[in-house]
């Protein structure tokens, strides 16, 4: 079985602090640079800045929150984050979401909420599911602090993973 895989990194040492803000469904896209520097790895061209509009797009807009999956296929999405300590927040959460920025065709799945630890915010997430070119999917979380008010607390970290499958069996 052959598996596609696109890997993406983004450190704040390296790229510069990523401004925190919330779409209307209280989550913020991350944003990954383009390029293969330091850790980052797609061969298939999946976060490519070609993709979804008719200009290139430019880190850190809202198109470089995407991996558009190169082929149809079962896919392991996962993710790690890690947060800068802010006393403001008490829970963390994580989605993976297919077509973030299509507002009517926006579909999240693998929501994920945990509660503050007494060390470090550092996490990680793994789903699986049907991927399908030509629909992207991106990396969304959010900092709430009391009465879910949403915090613009700081990633310092994040990796976002596609592995598709291509070679699905059937009966």
């Amino acid at each position: 079985m052959s598996v596609v895989v696109s890997s993406l990194k983004w450190n704040a040492a390296q790229s510069g602090a990523q401004k925190i803000t919330y779409d209307g469904d209280g989550y913020h896209l991350v944003r990954f640079p383009y390029g293969t520097d330091g850790e980052s790895y797609d061969p298939w061209k999946m976060h490519d800045p070609a993709h979804g509009g008719t200009k290139p797009s430019v880190y850190p807009d809202r198109r470089s929150g995407l991996i558009w999956p190169s082929h149809d296929g079962w896919g392991v999405v996962s993710a790690m984050v890690f947060w800068v300590a802010d006393p403001r927040a008490v829970e963390y959460r994580a989605r993976f979401v297919r077509d973030p920025l299509n507002a009517e065709k926006y579909d999240s799945t693998a929501t994920n909420d945990s509660a503050i630890t007494r060390g470090g915010q550092y996490r990680t997430y793994v789903w699986q599911m049907f991927v399908h070119r030509g629909t992207p999917l991106g990396l969304k979380v959010s900092a709430r602090g009391v009465k879910d008010t949403k915090t613009k607390t700081a990633i310092t970290l994040a990796e976002f993973k596609l592995a598709i499958h291509t070679d699905v069996a059937t009966p």
